[in-house]
């Protein structure tokens, strides 16, 4: 279907938007109640809530609220998701993207509890957020241009800025509806892994055969 997609880049876009497309249907409904991630305590705040369950840590990162949402998410995921996975190759891929919808959930689960908050969350921006950070890492010095405003900027750059709106929306409140903390903590497990991968701190790994990846 996109010839020039690498094969996990291309899959996971057919299924978010396959899921989308499914989302839409009233029949479905029960359904994907099961599936967004719901926050610990959301049964006793909401009756109809199924609470919370392991497998929504992953689920989560599949379901989209709305075309625009779907669509931003997987435009990055087109941008960044394409050059990280012929970098890393597949699996490397695969596990990081991974990593990062389910880090995203972790901390929305642990900022929901401290704040008292018990909507549900679902989208693919952890995930997203994650491959930014990666491409920032990466391509550091590669130019990268802003939908809005359209302004060129270096990767590095990008994430920096991107990531320092986040914090900022996250404890002002004046984006209220979007997991501002899923999206930082997308980021933060994103780095954890690439800092793992590398040997570097705080994850120092000791031995005469030590060697540097991407």
């Amino acid at each position: 279907m996109f010839p020039r997609l690498p094969k996990i880049t291309q899959t996971l876009l057919i299924a978010n938007v396959a899921l989308f497309l499914l989302q839409q249907l009233p029949q479905t409904t029960g359904i994907f109640n099961l599936l967004v991630l719901w926050p610990l305590g959301s049964q006793e705040a909401f009756l109809d809530s199924p609470g919370f369950e392991p497998w929504q840590l992953l689920t989560y990162g599949f379901l989209h609220g709305g075309f625009g949402h779907l669509f931003f998410n997987m435009l990055a995921l087109f941008m960044f998701g394409a050059p990280l996975e012929m970098t890393w190759g597949e699996k490397r891929f695969l596990t990081y993207y991974m990593v990062c919808v389910v880090g995203a959930g972790v901390c929305q689960l642990v900022v929901a509890s401290l704040f008292g908050e018990f909507n549900p969350v679902l989208g693919a921006s952890g995930g997203v957020f994650g491959l930014l950070l990666a491409f920032g890492m990466l391509f550091p010095n590669q130019r990268v241009m802003l939908l809005f405003p359209p302004i060129p900027m270096k990767a590095r750059t990008f994430v920096i800025v991107f990531g320092a709106i986040e914090l900022l929306l996250g404890f002002t409140g004046w984006q209220p509806g979007v997991a501002h903390f899923a999206h930082l903590g997308g980021m933060l497990f994103g780095w954890l892994l690439i800092r793992y991968w590398r040997g570097q701190p705080p994850f120092n790994k000791r031995g005469p055969h030590l060697r540097r990846v991407k």
